[in-house]
């Protein structure tokens, strides 16, 4: 289910002409203004996480190049597991916001998760392409 994501999304969004000129990230004290942040946030860690995954494909691109036709599968098994790992985050952060369900802070819960384990995948992303 990828419905909060396109939620906080969608949110981010339509809000963003009208939030960008009141949003103060640095000292955010309303409610739209934090879920707000925490989307200019998550977008941010997406876009990271999306340069870091790139840099690992071609990565095992490469070493697929390397291998025998019948012995690749690094780029394969790569994709495969970014697959689950998107399915496995925004699963957890739906679960997360939860703890919130029907508050305004719902929003925001899930979009600070889907950034903390955004964050966390790209570092192991980029681990991965620094192992070579």
């Amino acid at each position: 289910m990828r419905g909060w994501r396109i939620l906080v999304v969608a949110f981010v969004s339509a809000a963003l002409p009208l939030m960008a000129q009141a949003a103060d990230c640095s000292n955010p004290v309303t409610q739209s203004d934090m879920t707000f942040c925490a989307g200019r946030d998550f977008a941010a860690a997406d876009k990271a996480l999306n340069a870091a995954y790139l840099k690992a494909r071609d990565q095992m691109r490469a070493i697929d190049a390397d291998l025998p036709a019948d012995q690749r599968g690094a780029a394969a098994a790569l994709l495969a597991a970014q697959k689950a790992w998107i399915t496995f985050r925004d699963q957890a952060c739906i679960a997360e916001g939860y703890t919130n369900h029907g508050g305004s802070i719902e929003p925001m819960v899930v979009a600070e998760c889907q950034t903390r384990l955004t964050t966390a995948r790209t570092k192991d992303l980029t681990d991965l392409t620094a192992q070579n």
